[in-house]
């Protein structure tokens, strides 16, 4: 009796421990497509850097290239504003996406705050590290971007290469999805991440904007 006792237990413990691994993503879920929902993956009629790829599957696709040189997770500053080594965090994801698809966010980021000065709690402008936080980032979308549904349930209005921000974090919206059709994000959260596309928005309560 005892044994069948700790057996039991012992399993539960395992069914846990699967359980968790798997809704922190250390456990890779099943990936489905837009074909799977019947869902049209959305074409940008923009074409910024003149490269023959719409902006949307632009931005996307250097998403999913900037993760493949599998960055280290570290803050740091750089007087390059760009990352030049093997470190990144959240936001370079972002802006290394939008960069490669003819969007300078050191740039664009920087020009806005300037015009915009009173709407970014800033002290001190520098333009090195100001496209770097995400609450920039928000005020900069916010500002210039087109602002969607923040509802995950709305799954047509999730396309690969959107935006989403969270109150402390910001990644690219993946072409792949759920069983359920909710995206993956790509994006650069911690160390300790194993991938770097992950299905995440369902257990995210801090989604405070989604843009195009």
């Amino acid at each position: 009796m005892k044994k069948r006792i700790t057996l039991i237990v012992f399993s539960v413990l395992i069914i846990v421990a699967l359980y968790v691994l798997y809704c922190f993503n250390y456990i890779p879920h099943k990936k489905y497509t837009n074909a799977d929902f019947n869902i049209e993956a959305y074409k940008s009629n923009i074409d910024k850097d003149n490269d023959g790829i719409d902006d949307q599957t632009d931005i996307l696709n250097n998403a999913n290239n900037y993760v493949k040189t599998n960055p280290k997770y570290k803050s740091k500053y750089y007087n390059t504003g760009y990352p030049d080594d093997e470190y990144g965090v959240c936001t370079d994801v972002v802006a290394f996406a939008l960069k490669d698809a003819g969007y300078d966010l050191m740039v664009l980021v920087n020009e806005d705050i300037k015009n915009n000065k009173a709407l970014y709690d800033i002290d001190a402008v520098d333009k090195n590290i100001d496209f770097r936080r995400v609450k920039n980032l928000k005020v900069y979308f916010d500002n210039n971007a087109i602002s969607l549904t923040t509802d995950i349930n709305e799954i047509e209005e999730w396309q690969g290469g959107d935006i989403v921000v969270f109150k402390k974090h910001i990644g690219i919206i993946s072409d792949k999805r759920n069983r359920k059709g909710i995206c993956f994000v790509i994006h650069h959260a911690n160390p300790y991440q194993i991938y770097y596309e992950e299905d995440i928005l369902e257990h995210r309560d801090d989604i405070i904007g989604h843009y195009r």
